[in-house]
């Protein structure tokens, strides 16, 4: 298909927190607010921002696990915005996603068979027979052995149950895959085997990724896009390379000055900008740019005006009254 394959537009989510008889009665949490954001066909969309900021809960509204508060999600043109359980389930085929946590993500009372085989059981005709092969064909697809089927997922190790996890993912051929970050429960070593396992499966099976990650080094080498998030909301998007080598967002930048830099010289040579305050509480959001609280340019218009998110180049888009274009020495 030529246009996007994924079109979020001002998508906002909301949760009530407490209750009329606790201390602080029914508090709303601002968790997505005004997020807008297109993945085209075969690309990976890289989503990156602190603890909190709102990643995973666009992660589950993207394949619908949470419902909206408001907003348009369209899949392949198709607005899924608000269709009902039994109305999703043929695009459940189509959007899959893997868990942050693979000692969770799995069901410890059931054999990796049968949680691979699950899906293909509720959403295809096969026969136990054809189940049993295309199961042993996942299992050797993401570099485990058929006699691993037998198994429960304790008997696996962190890496071995991502794997259990990306076959399942990709047990229906699905065209959009969200991670939510799903490399970080794992070791260094682990990481970039599961980071290749991701790419191999992507040009094998033409996939399109949601990369969520506070990795910044990781993201970097696997998107081809980058959305920095920041309280709920997108403060800048552009191409991998640009935002690297040309932050336009003072928040941008400051995530950026924290990668660590493994050349001694250049880490000697680079500035580390600290953000003073604390992120401000979902509960009560601040009014105006929500980074101006923080933000070491902010002026009075960005305690009354947000921004929106706008073209300011080639492929970029920024929300800031006053983007800068300084190239990182990082």
């Amino acid at each position: 298909m030529s246009g996007p394959l994924l079109e979020v537009v001002d998508v906002a989510k909301r949760f009530s927190v407490g209750t009329r008889f606790s201390r602080q009665g029914v508090r709303i949490v601002h968790a997505l607010d005004g997020v807008s954001l297109t993945v085209m066909p075969g690309e990976t969309l890289g989503l990156v921002g602190e603890s909190g900021c709102g990643k995973s809960t666009l992660g589950r509204c993207i394949t619908r696990l949470y419902d909206l508060t408001a907003g348009t999600l369209r899949f392949a043109g198709t607005d899924i915005s608000s269709l009902s359980q039994r109305q999703m389930r043929p695009m459940r085929r189509r959007i899959q996603m893997v868990f942050q946590d693979p000692y969770a993500s799995l069901n410890p009372r059931r054999r990796v068979r049968d949680l691979i085989a699950e899906p293909l059981r509720v959403h295809t005709k096969m026969s136990e027979a054809e189940i049993s092969r295309r199961v042993a064909e996942l299992l050797d697809i993401v570099g485990l052995k058929p006699d691993h089927a037998m198994r429960f997922p304790h008997e696996f190790s962190g890496g071995q149950r991502q794997r259990i996890g990306i076959a399942r993912a990709i047990a229906l051929n699905p065209e959009l895959i969200v991670l939510d970050e799903p490399v970080s429960a794992l070791d260094v070593s682990v990481q970039a085997q599961i980071v290749n396992l991701l790419a191999d499966l992507q040009e094998r099976l033409n996939l399109t990724y949601i990369f969520i990650a506070h990795d910044l080094s990781v993201v970097r080498q696997v998107s081809t896009r980058i959305a920095v998030m920041y309280l709920g909301s997108i403060v800048e998007m552009g191409s991998a390379d640009d935002i690297f080598s040309r932050p336009a967002h003072p928040y941008t930048q400051a995530l950026i000055s924290a990668v660590p830099v493994p050349d001694l010289a250049a880490q000697g040579s680079a500035k580390r900008i600290v953000l003073s305050g604390d992120v401000p509480s979902p509960v009560n959001p601040p009014s105006g740019c929500r980074f101006h609280t923080r933000c070491p340019i902010a002026q009075e218009r960005c305690r009354v005006d947000r921004p929106a998110l706008t073209d300011c180049g080639p492929g970029r888009r920024v929300a800031c009254h006053f983007p800068t274009d300084v190239v990182h020495t990082a």
